[in-house]
């Protein structure tokens, strides 16, 4: 009885574990997203006649490894904005590396 106790607490404990992983990369995604250039990416990408990033990733169009290129490169108006999303102070208090920013910031926008 104490045996399966501790297997069914030990299931529960890895559960909720995975889901505040998730939680906390929402939350960064979305300061991420509402900070960035001090102003944030809605700033530009709210704007009808911009990228749709929510309405594209949902769409399939803009996977996450194409997100990650424009992202560290830039593209048309859009700057590099790597530097800019590390600079982040929830991404700095995180210990997040770029990948991990990046995947907080694309699952953010996914879940929009």
């Amino acid at each position: 009885m104490k045996k399966s106790f501790a297997i069914a607490a030990s299931l529960v404990l890895v559960a909720l574990s995975g889901s505040a992983v998730a939680d906390e990369q929402l939350e960064i995604g979305q300061k991420i997203y509402e900070r960035a250039f001090g102003r944030g990416c809605g700033t530009c990408h709210d704007i009808a006649s911009n990228p749709q990033l929510s309405a594209n990733i949902k769409a399939g169009t803009l996977d996450r490894a194409k997100f990650e290129v424009v992202l560290k490169e830039g593209k048309g108006g859009m700057p590099k904005a790597i530097e800019e999303i590390m600079k982040n102070k929830a991404v700095e208090k995180a210990g997040y590396g770029e990948d991990q920013a990046v995947d907080a910031l694309y699952k953010y926008i996914s879940s929009k």
